[in-house]
């Protein structure tokens, strides 16, 4: 697996990173989810520098001109509810992009530390051949990236995969390069290096889902 993370370079991708951690500035939701967008919008852009193009001749008012374009079909599938203002950061640049959504949550048992990953609800068109991108902004342990990929399998085989993430773990990262292909990408706007007991990202940001859309029971 190929990581870029890019919260090493100094962009202002990292003055929107900040505004999702601190405490103060993450209470406006409607910034939080604004941010999330932004941070998909950027990722989009240097993931886009990695695909295959083509040279088109388009006509001009005053001429022709070649222009490359990508060539790739593109599925974007988002994890919801908390990669939903990922998702759209990625299709406002990836506009004729196809789309897919699955539900995918912990489920406790227990009520303990441990956990389950759950998958019940998938909307996804055929993904054979095309370039999957998988989005999912808080990549803790890799399990949920996991059964995502294990549930999409059942679309198809994509020719390339790409996952974007906007903060993740040093273990979460180690785990799913162990379960993509070694071709794939992980584009990522931060990696913290610890999980807590309940294995939630150490400093990370929090929830990310209850901070765009609200608590949930």
């Amino acid at each position: 697996m190929t990581i870029h993370n890019l919260g090493e370079e100094q962009s202002i991708l990292n003055q929107f990173v900040l505004e999702l951690r601190e405490v103060d500035i993450q209470k406006d939701a409607m910034r939080f989810r604004k941010n999330i967008e932004r941070i998909g919008e950027i990722l989009s852009y240097e993931l886009s520098k990695s695909l295959l193009y083509t040279s088109l001749d388009i006509k001009t008012p005053l001429g022709y001109k070649k222009i490359s374009v990508p060539q790739h079909d593109i599925v974007l599938c988002s994890i919801l509810r908390a990669g939903l203002p990922l998702h759209q950061g990625l299709l406002n640049y990836f506009d004729k992009a196809e789309n897919a959504f699955i539900s995918a949550y912990r489920d406790h048992k227990n009520n303990d530390d441990d956990f389950d990953i759950v998958v019940n609800y998938l909307a996804s068109p055929s993904i054979q051949d095309k370039v999957l991108v998988l989005a999912d902004p808080m990549l803790a342990t890799g399990r949920t990236l996991e059964n995502t990929f294990l549930a999409l399998q059942k679309h198809g085989m994509p020719k390339q995969i790409h996952i974007v993430s906007v903060i993740g773990s040093s273990d979460g990262v180690e785990f799913i390069k162990d379960i993509f292909p070694e071709n794939t990408h992980l584009w990522i706007a931060a990696i913290d290096e610890e999980l807590n007991q309940k294995s939630y990202i150490v400093p990370g940001l929090g929830d990310a889902g209850d901070l765009a859309f609200g608590s949930k029971l």
